[in-house]
């Protein structure tokens, strides 16, 4: 399975994934190129950007449940 398809299957659980999640559990760092890829094929994934303690800035992306959904 690739990589791509294991995020695609761990967003469809109802879970959402930052950069660093993606690291640790597929080894995967790239992962805003997966999600790009994800949205080429139709899937509707929304990205909240947030602030962590130390000042960090990163992106959560969530797959919204209805793919005719438009953010």
């Amino acid at each position: 399975m690739s990589q791509t398809e294991k995020v695609l299957a761990y967003l469809k659980q109802g879970n959402s994934i930052t950069s660093w999640e993606a690291i640790h559990k597929f080894r995967c760092t790239r992962l805003s190129a997966v999600i790009f890829r994800l949205r080429e094929q139709g899937n509707s994934i929304i990205a909240q950007n947030l602030v962590s303690k130390n000042g960090t800035r990163y992106a959560e992306y969530t797959l919204l449940k209805g793919n005719n959904d438009v953010r």
